[in-house]
């Protein structure tokens, strides 16, 4: 039934009693936005009709809601909309499958969604206390994730619980110190073109692993000033991506190196690190190359990364800004830029002495004296 009467402050007032085909009732009263009678009930009409539809179309409350999911059963899922079709790096996929199927769903695989609360998360912590904090907390992101999405795609009804991550201390990145990098070159020189550039390109340009690997000659531009690299790609398992925080950087690239790169630029590939024979070099055969050379220089093997971190402690110990090498990182976070940021044993010491060095200006005493005087 529809009335259509006077509204008080002027125009009409439609009020609509009706019955849904479930038999809810519904009413709707309000002012009518049209200025007239017969308007205001075409109006109610077909306003009428959308209620109709909308208590037609929502879930009848006797009806039963089918059964929450468990973890086994909703992570492909989970894997094949979420990481998959946001097309997240290859990396960060396979991260994701191998937390849910080594550590989340041998513990919780059983458990409905909506069943893993506080109890649950503390499960997870027990099994894993030999492991590193920073592993707990991967862990427990990528069960947060899961059930945020679940909750997205109304699988589940209530948020999920919160989850407390490890406290971690900021793990102190290695790197070589300046004599050490020298000692790391001349060895790389000695022992062949391939080791000569890979360390170059990690302490002096900060390139990634996965970078390396991916570094075309088209992306070396040694003609024209400055001389500069571009980073676009990277390469994990025979996947060629975007680079970390999915930005393209330029590099310029010092006298060393650009030497380095003339002078070795081959035809055997178009990318500048290959095998003998033109293939592309894995990730094994990198750290293989750079532990070669670690070994024959007779340093402690820190890996490839520390010559990015090597790259990123030697520009901030000759002084340059938090700005500069965030953007010659392509670090997103600032905070991700102190950490690399380390300072030598020796510059320390040079930071001490400075203590012992006459002040700038004269007494303190005898300037504050001489201020109040004026």
């Amino acid at each position: 039934m529809i009335r259509i009467v006077p509204y008080r402050r002027g125009g009409w007032e439609y009020d609509i009693r009706t019955r849904a085909p479930n038999g809810e009732k519904i009413r709707e009263r309000r002012k009518s936005p049209v200025a007239s009678r017969s308007g205001s009930l075409r109006w109610a009409q077909d306003r009428e009709r959308e209620l109709l539809i909308r208590a037609s179309a929502a879930p009848n409350s006797e009806t039963p809601r089918p059964p929450v999911p468990t973890l086994k059963e909703f992570y492909p899922r989970f894997l094949r909309e979420y990481p998959e079709a946001e097309r997240h790096k290859p990396s960060g996929i396979a991260a994701k499958r191998t937390i849910l199927k080594v550590h989340l769903v041998p513990l919780l695989g059983s458990m409905p969604l909506d069943q893993i609360g506080p109890a649950a998360v503390q499960k997870v912590k027990v099994a894993l206390k030999d492991r590193k904090p920073k592993t707990v907390n991967n862990v427990l992101s990528v069960l947060h994730t899961l059930l945020t999405k679940a909750l997205e795609w109304e699988v589940i009804a209530d948020p999920p619980c919160r989850m407390r991550l490890l406290h971690c201390e900021s793990p102190e990145k290695p790197f070589w110190d300046f004599h050490e990098l020298e000692r790391l070159i001349s060895c790389a020189r000695e022992t062949g073109w391939r080791e000569y550039l890979a360390v170059l390109l990690g302490a002096k340009a900060g390139l990634r692993c996965g970078e390396l690997m991916a570094l075309a000659w088209t992306d070396v531009d040694l003609r024209r000033q400055p001389q500069r690299l571009t980073v676009r790609t990277s390469e994990w398992k025979g996947h060629v991506t975007e680079t970390k925080g999915r930005k393209v950087r330029r590099i310029p690239v010092g006298a060393v190196l650009a030497a380095a790169l003339m002078t070795h630029r081959h035809l055997r590939s178009e990318r500048v690190l290959c095998c003998d024979d033109g293939k592309p070099l894995t990730q094994k055969m990198v750290r293989t190359v750079v532990q070669r050379v670690e070994r024959r220089a007779g340093l402690h093997p820190l890996g490839v990364h520390a010559l990015r971190h090597t790259f990123c402690s030697h520009l901030a110990m000759r002084g340059a800004t938090l700005p500069e090498i965030m953007k010659l990182a392509g670090h997103v976070n600032p905070s991700t830029t102190m950490v690399y940021m380390h300072l030598s044993p020796a510059a320390e010491e040079n930071a001490i002495q400075k203590l012992d060095e006459p002040a700038p200006w004269g007494d303190l005493g005898e300037t504050a004296e001489g201020h109040d005087a004026k």
